[in-house]
């Protein structure tokens, strides 16, 4: 990304990341914090170890040759038929009501380059024991980046309290959760989504890289001052980095 903004001469974004790009987001903030004026976080990845099952089997390698699998004759258009027939069974449910931002997706999946760039990305975060990554321990270093996040009360992918989490870990942060929404919440209410995100770039500074305040930020730490919110929540947070589980840093 940053290459593409250097050949693009863009100097400082708003990056949008949703899932592992909302994960890819975030580092993408911690590495290069001086091209970035906001931060926007929709059902983001990177949060505890917490996915869906789904994603554990797909970073198995039984799980790229699924994906290959999808390139032969009539094997996707099978697995929409199968999929819009279950969705009709559990359209109430949680899962029902994702499926068919799924089957969207699932299109894309059986150009080579997409399902290679997929697997990549998903292997370098996720495990047959979930995510292996966490970005809490280093999320109190976008105190001076304003940031938004975004999630769905019905999300099966990445559970609601991880935007209530990662709302903890970072200082100044904004939460917005559509209720009954599940893992594409710019689907279900798309209005509501862009009202969100332009209220939010209209009423927020753009960051000012300060290279200063952030070696004073480094030296001083993160930990329990920096942590807000409820105590099952602050206390969940400083569980998830005081774990094994690994810094996305």
């Amino acid at each position: 990304m940053r290459d593409l903004l250097s050949v693009l001469d863009i100097e400082r974004v708003t990056i949008v990341g949703h899932s592992l790009g909302g994960g890819v987001a975030m580092q993408f903030a911690y590495q290069f914090p001086q091209l970035v004026d906001r931060l926007i976080l929709v059902s983001a990845g990177g949060v505890t170890k917490d996915v869906n099952i789904v994603f554990r089997l797909a970073s198995l390698p039984m799980g790229s040759e699924a994906m290959a699998l999808l390139r032969l004759p009539l094997v996707l258009p099978a697995v929409q038929i199968a999929g819009r027939i279950v969705g009709k069974a559990i359209g109430t449910t949680s899962l029902g009501h994702d499926l068919p931002n799924v089957l969207r997706i699932l299109d894309d999946l059986p150009e080579p380059t997409a399902s290679a760039a997929f697997g990549r990305t998903l292997r370098a975060v996720v495990d047959w024991r979930g995510q292996m990554v966490t970005m809490l321990d280093r999320c109190y270093l976008t105190e001076a980046i304003p940031v938004q996040i975004i999630w769905g009360t019905k999300d099966v992918v990445l559970p609601v309290r991880h935007a209530h989490m990662a709302h903890a870990a970072m200082p100044g942060s904004q939460l917005e959760i559509f209720e009954g929404s599940g893992h594409f919440p710019f689907h279900d209410d798309p209005a509501r989504f862009i009202d969100i995100v332009e209220r939010f770039m209209d009423t927020t500074e753009p960051a000012e890289y300060d290279q200063a305040a952030l070696r004073a930020l480094l030296r001083r730490g993160g930990g329990e001052a920096t942590v807000t919110g409820s105590a099952d929540t602050r206390v969940a947070v400083l569980n998830a980095i005081g774990s094994n589980e690994r810094s996305a840093t």
